[in-house]
């Protein structure tokens, strides 16, 4: 509905423009070309100075509105989903087919012919892998992508680490920049997006001097607190981690929800100092996961649910557990809400 009432507007204006200076023109040869009697020849001149006039400040409006309409194209991707409300869902790893069963609409892409095999309606954010600047790979990897209808954005990297502790080699916020950088300036309307490494604990996460908006340029940041371990299930974790991340300059319109969907295997973490494990979570935990996120972001451009395929032998959302296959449908009676309202 907004979508349509914007196009309406945008179209009324430009007929305003265009149509009114020349109603404008023929009024004023109306009024000044006429005599009570005769047409007065020595008022021409005057009429053709005022059709000059008003035909410049008629080119000049036509560009600033041309200019507004170019803005508005070019934002188009990045509008899709907060134009009429929608969220998109976006899930990593599976095929397009068995991901849009769960009511996922982003997909995990790589490829281009992965890209326009999808099916009508669903995007594709591009996995880069890339956090070493504008170097030919990276070129080589966007330019395919470059006026695809299908495409959303790209995501650059995983939890890149300014320390080099973690992941190696360190990763410099002015290469990121540099990426999205060139995205915007070469394919307009494609997101960037990452998510971020929590460099602090369980108990204290931390983002601060690390990647945001205004050092990197990227517009999406996904946060990954996952709250159902074996010791605990502790949505505040999701308070703290968001906290932590609008401290450290993240506005709360960039931050992209990331939800667990996964557990088991061979993943470890902390919890209070102690060593621990990951569960999968239940559907009423996963509906407690939801609603808690939607406090901060109610309607985020994208969601993110982690993950669909395997990865370190645990249990995920594609697998075909009994347990996997309830927590999915969740995901799906999550994902369609919006679309049914």
């Amino acid at each position: 509905m907004d979508r349509c009432i914007m196009k309406s507007t945008i179209a009324n204006a430009c007929r305003l423009i265009v149509a009114e200076p020349a109603v404008a023109m023929q009024t004023v040869v109306s009024r000044h070309g006429a005599a009570p009697t005769r047409q007065r020849p020595q008022l021409k001149r005057l009429d053709s100075l005022i059709s000059f006039g008003d035909s410049m400040i008629a080119r000049m409006s036509i560009l600033c509105v041309l200019a507004l309409l170019i803005l508005l194209i070019y934002g188009q991707a990045k509008l899709l989903a907060e134009e009429n409300g929608i969220t998109l869902h976006y899930t990593s790893g599976g095929s397009a087919a068995a991901i849009a069963a769960a009511g996922f609409n982003l997909a995990d892409v790589q490829y281009v012919e992965q890209l326009n095999a999808l099916p009508p309606g669903m995007k594709g954010l591009i996995w880069l892998d890339e956090s070493g600047g504008v170097t030919p790979r990276f070129i080589a990897k966007v330019k395919p992508f470059i006026g695809n209808p299908k495409l959303f954005g790209f995501r650059l990297c995983d939890e890149p680490d300014i320390t080099g502790k973690y992941h190696s080699p360190a990763v410099r916020p002015a290469d990121l920049k540099a990426e999205a950088d060139w995205i915007r300036a070469n394919v307009p309307g494609a997101v960037t997006f990452i998510t971020l490494m929590d460099m602090g604990s369980f108990e204290a996460p931390a983002f601060m001097n690390t990647f945001n908006p205004a050092n990197t340029g990227i517009d999406f940041f996904g946060l990954d607190p996952y709250p159902v371990r074996g010791t605990v299930f502790d949505l505040d974790f999701i308070d703290r981690t968001v906290e932590a991340a609008v401290a450290a300059g993240i506005p709360l319109n960039k931050i992209v929800p990331v939800f667990q969907a996964f557990g088991g295997g061979g993943w470890t973490t902390y919890s209070g100092g102690v060593k621990d494990v990951y569960k999968l979570p239940t559907p009423d935990q996963a509906n407690q996961i939801f609603a808690r996120w939607a406090t901060y972001s109610p309607n985020p451009v994208f969601d993110f649910a982690y993950a669909w395929g395997s990865q370190n032998g645990d249990t995920k959302l594609g697998s075909s557990s009994p347990e996997a296959l309830s927590l999915r449908a969740a995901f799906k009676a999550h994902n369609t809400a919006q679309r049914s309202q």
